[in-house]
């Protein structure tokens, strides 16, 4: 990895200064990429904006910029795009400062400004390294996400179609699973949760092999089976249903036959059941059938102890005396066959007769 620091002034910054509207930014005479597709839209609330502008007149610091020189060396910015279009969209006269614009400005004041000095440290390296090296810089302001990060380094096609998909505030992938997504589109949340399902958590490996791909019509198609294959099983939505890894159930699951109105029945039951303490597990329970996803509601301590002292610290299994610190609470009705987490339902057995009955 070759770092290498440079000083470069607003004037040259600001040359040929363009934002397409579209999505496309450049400055410094054409050769940088100001918003490269992996870059969150303009973000900056006007004071801090204004900040920007009052910090480069005053003639203090501006934090660090970073880029990254691509192979046709021009460059893209990784760190600094807020600061960058600020002091671009000022010298386009695109706002104003207390009523004053750039082109109100004596031309001393102007001068000010344009000869300021940026300081800027340009990497040039693998796709690896930029990754690591995009990593530890990211470590002050708005800072970009891990997927931010990804869509950085594996740059492209690929990346430019999926963002088309999972990426902007009305995307087509928030339409369809806004209900059952965490995060947020623009954040690349969606996106990082879609090549999470499809990769098996390998997310760097699929972006790498489909970097150069002109679309990223596969991954939406399979996005697209995961939903339909939620929304077959489960007529109802309800806000528990929102971040589970459907995806990776989908992965496992997706040939499981099931009744979806006998489906409704139970997570209605389920929803109403007090021992049931974790609702979103509800779901995971019905595909799955494993109850650790439920988290039963176990017995108190104050529970434990009468039945402690009931039995007379006897375990009813082996009939040998034990510590209560020895023993376990159990349902002698199991809760999957209707059994209640209270009081009267509560036996203590020693340790090694509860978990090798757990495990009958």
């Amino acid at each position: 990895m070759k770092v290498e620091l440079n000083k470069i002034t607003v004037r040259e910054l600001t040359k040929n200064y363009k934002d397409n509207k579209d999505g496309g930014v450049v400055g410094y005479d054409g050769k940088l990429d100001i918003r490269p597709p992996y870059q969150r839209e303009f973000v900056y609330k006007d004071n801090q904006r204004d900040a920007v502008l009052q910090t480069v007149n005053n003639g203090f610091p501006l934090n660090v910029m970073y880029w990254a020189l691509k192979s046709d060396g021009t460059y893209e910015i990784i760190d600094g795009q807020q600061r960058t279009i600020s002091l671009c969209q000022y010298v386009d006269n695109d706002f104003s400062i207390n009523g004053m614009a750039f082109h109100n400005l004596t031309k001393e004041q102007q001068n000010k400004i344009l000869d300021y000095e940026l300081t800027v440290y340009i990497c040039e390296g693998s796709e690896g390294e930029k990754l690591d090296w995009f990593r530890t810089i990211n470590i002050a302001g708005e800072q970009l996400t891990n997927q931010e990060l990804r869509n950085a380094v594996y740059s492209g096609s690929w990346v430019t179609d999926a963002k088309r998909y999972f990426s902007k505030k009305h995307c087509v992938a928030s339409k369809i699973a806004k209900d059952y997504l965490s995060g947020s589109a623009i954040r690349q949340d969606y996106l990082e949760t879609a090549i999470k399902w499809i990769s098996n958590n390998k997310i760097e490996d699929y972006m790498s092999k489909n970097q150069h791909n002109k679309d990223a019509e596969d991954l939406w198609l399979y996005f697209e089976s995961v939903i339909e294959w939620v929304e077959s099983l489960f007529k109802v939505k309800r806000k528990f249903m929102k971040g589970i890894d459907w995806g990776m159930l989908y992965n496992k699951y997706k040939t499981i036959n099931l009744d979806p109105n006998q489906v409704e029945i139970k997570v209605k039951k389920l929803l109403f059941d007090d021992d049931v303490t974790n609702k979103k597990g509800i779901y995971k329970y019905i595909i799955t059938n494993n109850e650790k996803h439920l988290s039963i509601r176990t017995f108190s301590i104050n529970i434990k102890q009468k039945v402690y002292e009931k039995q007379n610290g006897v375990c009813p299994v082996c009939n040998k005396y034990f510590d209560l610190k020895d023993m376990e609470a159990d349902h002698i009705i199991p809760w999957s066959k209707g059994g209640s987490t209270n009081e009267s339902n509560c036996q203590l057995l020693c340790i090694e007769d509860n978990r090798s009955k757990s495990n009958k």
